[in-house]
């Protein structure tokens, strides 16, 4: 019963993000180069996931080349920085921790995926705003084609021959927290969820008079009509899932993550898995540092 709740409390979920293209086309990927790295081969790929436009993505495999990965798909952040994009994954930027992930990530003998979202990277130059009213026009969601790209990158990433499909995973700081929560809520085969810096409870956020804190992308019409946030995120229960955040953090008001975390404890607690569920608090704001960033080493190497 509670499996079929869920089911249907996807498709809702997924009702709000506007229309969208058919999840069962066929994605198609051509490679544009391969370059040897000190731990890890990246692969510079354009995937067509949604048929509109082409989609960047790097794909990252560790050196050893034989036998099949755990893989992560890795969701870059926003910072209001437009051209940064999936390069986030291999450069890092300030505000986290080192290694950049796809070092970090080789380092565990993991694969990892990540695209550059609409607006971002090599898909920049249209402003934010107007892609969003222009979609507002033609039916569509700014966040729902988002997560649509995302939804299909964990299918192409589940594909690859050098991945074991059982153990993908998704990871992100920031807006990348939001599209992490969002992609394993809505993909049951998502194994393991880490978000950093971004677990907001949304009438928190409208009490602590903040919505500014968030880019126009994080709207989506009618949600709070049907979901909350713990709502979104129970859709990932009985799963691991591991959240990090600053009790400083403007994003995140701290009553907020009281009542997400009350809630999943009470979920996960109901699956009979308690331990799946992890919330982590630091005295600290909007940033990822050395210390969490070893809470995921351990969580990836635990669950996925």
């Amino acid at each position: 019963m509670m499996r079929n709740t869920m089911a249907h409390r996807r498709t809702e979920l997924y009702s709000l993000l506007g229309e969208l293209p058919a999840r069962e086309r066929e994605v198609t990927v051509r490679t544009l180069a391969v370059e040897e790295r000190p731990t890890y081969v990246l692969e510079k790929l354009e995937l067509d996931l949604n048929g509109i436009e082409p989609v960047p993505a790097y794909f990252v495999r560790p050196r050893r080349s034989s036998g099949q990965f755990p893989a992560v798909l890795y969701n870059h952040g926003h910072w209001d920085d437009y051209g940064m994009g999936k390069r986030e994954m291999i450069e890092g930027r300030q505000g986290m921790a080192t290694p950049p992930y796809a070092e970090f990530l080789a380092g565990l003998g993991v694969c990892a995926l990540s695209i550059d979202a609409w607006v971002f990277g090599e898909r920049a130059g249209r402003t934010e705003m107007d892609l969003l009213k222009e979609m507002l026009w033609k039916g569509q969601v700014l966040w729902g084609m988002m997560v649509y790209d995302s939804l299909r990158a964990a299918d192409y990433l589940r594909s690859r021959p050098e991945v074991d499909a059982a153990r993908v995973g998704t990871l992100g700081m920031s807006m990348g927290s939001s599209m992490a929560q969002w992609v394993a809520a809505l993909d049951e085969r998502i194994k393991v969820s880490v978000d950093i810096c971004c677990l907001t409870d949304y009438q928190a956020l409208i009490d602590a008079g903040n919505l500014k804190g968030h880019g126009i992308y994080y709207y989506v019409p009618s949600l709070l009509k049907h979901f909350t946030a713990a709502g979104i995120n129970e859709l990932i229960a009985p799963r691991a899932h591991l959240s990090l955040a600053g009790n400083r953090d403007p994003l995140t008001p701290p009553a907020g993550l009281d009542r997400i975390d009350s809630e999943l404890k009470r979920v996960y607690a109901s699956t009979g898995h308690p331990e799946r569920w992890k919330l982590l608090r630091y005295e600290q704001g909007h940033q990822e540092t050395q210390r969490m960033r070893e809470e995921i080493r351990g969580f990836l190497v635990e669950h996925l």
